[in-house]
């Protein structure tokens, strides 16, 4: 996620003085620690990075702070609350990086998202609500209320419902709509299974980007990176983990991204294709007058 992000940018990053990374639902901080140390290791030693994070379990939250400490970053930039319900850290953010909680439904803090629904395009969720269980989407468009005017990025695990659930004009049809329209979806990166630790799920790098090069405008990528190509099995299963990504599939799968040509992984499509509109057709009974008249008392009107 981390050299998805920043590679393609790596000469405009090589200029650039200041930026801050944001992941609203930080666990123990490892993807911002991450991000800043590719930065300063790989494209840029003289940036100034400001790491900001949000989390609401104590545990994990509690690690978070701790190695913020201990790293020399500043602790009071990481919050535990509830993001969703309350946003703590409401200013923009350059980059955000984070996986998002799989399965996660927002029906305990469903008065609160609904009010900020309501306010439309002055709250976070104006765009449409999900299903109450897929609080992942609402995750996205808490991070997307994040990007600045001058350019902003993001990259996001979700898993496959994010990308079909919904019916046209429902609320995560129209987030989708909402990304298309806006031609801030980059790339879409299916990945290979059983990645992590406590799920075996398929999962989608989903790459969100406001100030798209103008080769990618009113285009997204869809790369399928879930072969075998892409991953090495462990010696020893790590819970339901099975595979990792090693740093030449890694390089690999950033390659075919920045190719942007259509291969046999690789797809491009214009942002129109994804778009459509359902109708509902309402045909008028007919009777048919051949039927006999105990044919016809057994009809049955709707």
């Amino acid at each position: 996620m981390v050299k998805l992000v920043f590679e393609p940018d790596r000469a405009k990053l090589a200029k650039e003085k200041l930026i801050a990374i944001y992941d609203p639902a930080c666990g123990t901080g490892g993807m911002l620690t991450i991000g800043k140390e590719y930065l300063l290791g790989a494209i840029n030693p003289s940036l100034d990075v400001y790491l900001y994070g949000q989390e609401i379990n104590e545990k994990t939250y509690a690690v978070a702070k701790a190695d913020m400490l201990m790293k020399g970053e500043d602790p009071e930039n990481i919050k535990r609350e509830n993001t969703l319900s309350y946003d703590l850290l409401p200013a923009s953010s350059s980059i955000t990086c984070s996986p998002s909680s799989f399965g996660m439904d927002w029906k305990n803090i469903r008065e609160e998202i609904e009010t900020e629904h309501e306010r439309g395009d002055a709250g976070r969720y104006g765009p449409g609500l999900p299903d109450v269980g897929n609080g992942a989407m609402l995750f996205l468009l808490h991070k997307l209320s994040k990007f600045t005017p001058q350019g902003s990025k993001l990259a996001i695990i979700l898993n496959g419902s994010p990308l079909f659930n919904g019916d046209a004009g429902s609320g995560s049809s129209n987030i989708r709509k909402h990304l298309l329209e806006k031609d801030w979806l980059d790339a879409i990166v299916a990945m290979p299974n059983d990645l992590f630790y406590n799920t075996g799920i398929a999962t989608y790098i989903w790459l969100i980007n406001n100030n798209k090069p103008s080769a990618r405008r009113d285009k997204v990528q869809l790369i399928n990176a879930s072969g075998e190509e892409f991953c090495t099995l462990l010696r020893r299963n790590l819970g339901k983990k099975r595979y990792e990504i090693s740093e030449d599939q890694s390089a690999a799968i950033l390659a075919v991204y920045e190719a942007f040509e259509e291969t046999k992984i690789s797809k491009i499509f214009d942002t129109t294709d994804f778009g459509y509109t359902k109708v509902c057709v309402e045909r008028p009974l007919r009777l048919r007058y051949d039927l006999t008249p105990e044919q016809r008392k057994a009809l049955v009107w709707i």
